[in-house]
């Protein structure tokens, strides 16, 4: 398929470690990792008599012909659009052959693992063994240390592994070894781990300029307060849903991040009266719950955001809120993911304890449940602003992941990523480094790549903004008002065939003057946003006063409702929902679709960034949606 890891360029920069074998070796290396996250260091050596959990990731059957697959149902011009997968389908489909799972069991087996320490995981997709840390560095061939974060957590890991030439093309990936998915950041912040990825200040946590004394909900003031009026009368979205009990749209918030009902009452009885009182549809996950304890921007911000406007916009359209983890623990993305896809759990409904959070809960007030692990139906669109930046994670386990949101489009979901706040750079506004360590630092000069957005089998949404002074009417620019809209190429992943052309279009036309060494100038890479939508100046209502919003936060659940409701007119007619929608709105059919903007650009890591320019670009993707136009498309296909 012709989504592939960029070897060469990964091999340039340290990422990946390959040996090619010998005839005298029977083990090759399977992954090195080039340097440690930043914000860890080592402690010791993991005591060699303690345990340690083994899971191997099986290489999933049909993976390389998953984007063909998803293609065939998603793209405009083929018979079969629209035909989506039952999850059982997917299921059976991707589960690990039988061959791969002996081939693996054989070997744990014939290292001296009994039958009843390796367990194959009901997905078939995992196998675990428990071992010790001597067992286990003897079987990889490795080291394994303790390493210690400045937030106080301690991890796992070891540098590097190996596994036998004839087992190594059968295995995704060990946990833990070198992965550090305990990283994981909403942008706009540094590095934190996915366990506690809805505490303040994580990820593409929403910006504020402060309060406000009154509020002007008039098209002439759009350029100072965005309120739903303006977002209306910008796209279009002049529409009430007739499909209400058919269509679903979702929301995901990861506790302590919550919505306060007075503030959602508060949004309404200014903007739309007739939802005061009217709370969103709770589905609590791995014991989601929505938390009164802590209070303020810096825990309502992001939930009252998504949820004032998503419910507006909709009305009444029910929305869907994934409320995702506890209050002592939090969650991960893994977590949730687990939730909607039970293949995707990795053992017996649970996760790798170094990575995610295990359940259920000992801890006062902790969820005492199983976790959640295949028990959530996923929502026709989910929208969600969280991610990590590329470099905190391996290339195999992007790719793993990256997979799953393919399985989720398979089955007619449309998941929809925010693509940062920071520019060309990561979380925390984090660049890359030139010595070649691919560590991250505020003063580096190379772009840092987000991670979901990098993902061919996403949505990546960036920001814009209407200019000071001028109309809602006039075009709109990069959003360059306290954030920056998140863009660029991924170091990951290869570029998707739906995106080829306009690209290719982009780096023939507008080829940035930067140095090659700085970004991926490889022209083969996936780019990212893929649309945007109004992202500065919100009027939003948080701890019983309204605030000037800013982020991808909140231009993402636009974007999602805005599709939300095409969904509804589709199913209002007898259709199915859009599903992955990327391969449609790169494809010449929806070329008319978009508002192109041309203005503005995506600065950081010390650079001006990309520019915003004539057709794609990687400031603001595709533009700015036209509802009308959407709709118009959307309704002529299958």
């Amino acid at each position: 398929m012709q989504l592939v890891l960029l070897i060469v360029f990964l091999l340039s920069w340290g990422l990946l470690g390959v040996t090619k074998p010998t005839l005298r070796s029977s083990y090759i290396l399977h992954e090195k990792r080039s340097h440690t996250p930043s914000g860890w260091d080592v402690l010791r050596r993991r005591d060699a008599s303690s345990v340690l959990p083994l899971r191997f990731g099986l290489k999933q059957s049909s993976i390389n012909k998953l984007e063909d697959m998803l293609y065939d149902i998603s793209h405009p011009d083929s018979s079969n659009y629209g035909n989506h997968w039952a999850p059982a389908q997917v299921t059976q489909t991707f589960a690990p052959s039988q061959e791969t799972v002996e081939i693996v069991r054989g070997w744990l087996e014939g290292a001296g693992f009994g039958f009843d320490r390796v367990k194959l995981a009901p997905s078939r997709n995992w196998l675990e063994v428990n071992t010790t840390v001597e067992e286990a560095e003897h079987l990889l061939k490795t080291e394994y240390h303790v390493y210690g974060h400045k937030s106080g957590k301690i991890h796992t890991a070891c540098s590097e592994y190996h596994l036998p030439i004839y087992v190594s093309p059968h295995v995704d990936l060990v946990n833990p070894s070198i992965h550090f998915d305990a990283i994981l950041g909403k942008r706009g912040s540094g590095a934190t781990p996915a366990k506690t990825v809805g505490l303040p200040g994580v990820g593409i946590f929403p910006k504020t300029t402060g309060n406000i004394s009154s509020i002007l909900s008039r098209l002439e003031n759009c350029d100072v307060m965005i309120t739903p009026i303006c977002l209306r009368a910008l796209y279009g979205l002049n529409y009430a849903p007739l499909s209400t009990k058919k269509n679903t749209f979702g929301i995901v918030e990861y506790t302590p991040q919550a919505y306060l009902q007075s503030d959602l009452d508060l949004f309404f009885a200014n903007f739309s009266s007739s939802l005061v009182g009217k709370s969103p549809e709770f589905v609590s996950i791995d014991g989601g719950v929505i938390q009164t304890m802590q209070t303020g921007f810096n825990f309502n911000g992001e939930s009252n955001l998504d949820l004032q406007y998503a419910m507006n916009l909709v009305n009444p359209q029910e929305v869907v809120l994934y409320q995702v983890g506890d209050l002592p623990q939090g969650a991960s993305f893994n977590n949730f993911l687990d939730a909607l896809d039970g293949s995707y759990c990795t053992f017996e409904g649970g996760d790798d304890p170094s990575q995610d959070e295990i359940f259920p809960d000992n801890l006062p007030n902790g969820y005492n449940g199983a976790a959640n692990c295949g028990t959530t139906k996923p929502a026709n669109v989910i929208s969600t602003s969280y991610g990590y930046n590329e470099a905190d994670l391996s290339p195999s386990y992007t790719l793993r992941q990256c997979a799953e949101y393919a399985k989720l489009g398979l089955m007619g979901v449309t998941v929809l990523f925010s693509s940062g706040d920071n520019g060309v750079a990561g979380n925390g506004a984090l660049c890359l480094n030139v010595d070649g360590s691919c560590s991250q630092t505020e003063d580096g000069m190379i772009f840092n790549p987000g991670f979901p957005s990098t993902c061919p089998f996403v949505t990546s949404v960036g920001a814009t903004q209407i200019n000071l002074g001028n109309k809602y009417t006039d075009p709109e620019v990069a959003c360059e008002q306290v954030i920056f809209s998140g863009g660029g190429f991924s170091n990951y992943f290869g570029i998707p065939d739906y995106q080829k052309k306009a690209v290719g279009k982009y780096l023939q036309d507008h080829k940035p003057s930067h140095f090659a060494d700085i970004w991926n100038s490889t022209g083969v890479s996936r780019g990212y946003p893929d649309i945007s939508a109004n992202g500065a100046n919100y009027v939003v209502a948080v701890d019983g006063r309204f605030a000037r919003v800013f982020g991808t936060s909140a231009s993402t659940p636009v974007v999602g409702s805005i599709l939300a409701m095409v969904n509804d007119a589709r199913l209002t007619i007898g259709k199915k929902p859009i599903g992955f929608i990327n391969p449609a709105i790169y494809s010449d059919a929806f070329s008319s679709a978009f508002h192109d903007i041309t203005s503005g650009n995506n600065q950081g890591c010390n650079t001006p960034g990309f520019s915003a320019v004539p057709g794609w670009d990687p400031v603001t993707g595709l533009g700015t949606p036209s509802f009308a136009k959407l709709l118009e498309k959307w309704l002529t296909l299958p």
